[in-house]
C-alpha cells in the first residue's frame, strides 16, 4: 500500500535545532521555580548571568544587566550576603515576536560571600550593561544599601 505525496504551496518551515533545547530549558526553568519557590509563590522573576572572583583585597561580582537602567538596581549587603534585584523594563515594541529569548521583569541575584567585607567601602558601577560590585575584605560587617555609579 502506498501513500500519496502532499504537496503544500506554503513554503516549509526551517528547521531550529535549538528550538526543542529552548523548549526543554523552559520546562525545566518553571518546574525549578514550581518546586523550590512554590507554584503559589507570586515571584517569576530571573536571575541574570553573574561571575564572583577574588582578589586578595576584595570580592568582584560582575553581573549582565544590558537595557537596565542605573535607578533600577538596588544593592543590598546584609552580613555576608549581597543582593542584586531590580526590573528590565518592557520596551514597547511594533509587529510580532517571531524569536524571544531576552528576558524583562524582576530579577534577583543572591551570594553569600566566603569572609566579612567593608560595608562603608563597596562600590558599586554600571558600565557597558555590566554592574560590578567590589566589596573590599574587613575583620566586621554590617548592613549597608550601595548606591550604583554610571550611566
Amino acid at each position: 500500500m502506498s501513500v500519496p505525496a502532499v504537496r503544500s504551496s506554503r513554503p516549509a518551515e526551517r528547521w531550529n535545532p535549538f528550538a526543542e533545547f529552548e523548549e526543554l530549558h523552559g520546562q525545566l526553568d518553571r518546574l525549578l521555580r514550581s518546586t523550590v519557590a512554590g507554584p503559589d509563590a507570586g515571584w517569576r522573576g530571573w536571575a541574570p548571568p553573574v561571575d564572583v572572583s577574588e582578589t586578595d583585597d576584595a570580592y568582584v561580582v560582575e553581573a549582565e544587566l544590558p537595557g537596565v537602567a542605573r535607578e533600577d538596581i538596588d544593592v543590598d549587603l546584609t552580613g555576608r550576603e549581597l543582593t542584586i534585584t531590580g526590573e528590565r523594563k518592557e520596551v514597547e515594541r511594533r509587529g510580532w515576536f517571531r524569536h524571544r529569548s531576552r528576558r524583562v521583569g524582576e530579577f534577583h541575584y543572591a551570594v553569600t560571600l566566603p569572609h566579612e567585607v567593608d560595608a562603608d567601602r563597596i562600590e558599586a558601577t554600571l558600565a557597558d550593561g555590566v554592574l560590578t560590585v567590589r566589596a573590599p575584605k574587613a575583620t566586621t560587617a554590617r548592613s549597608r544599601r550601595i548606591t550604583v555609579s554610571g550611566g
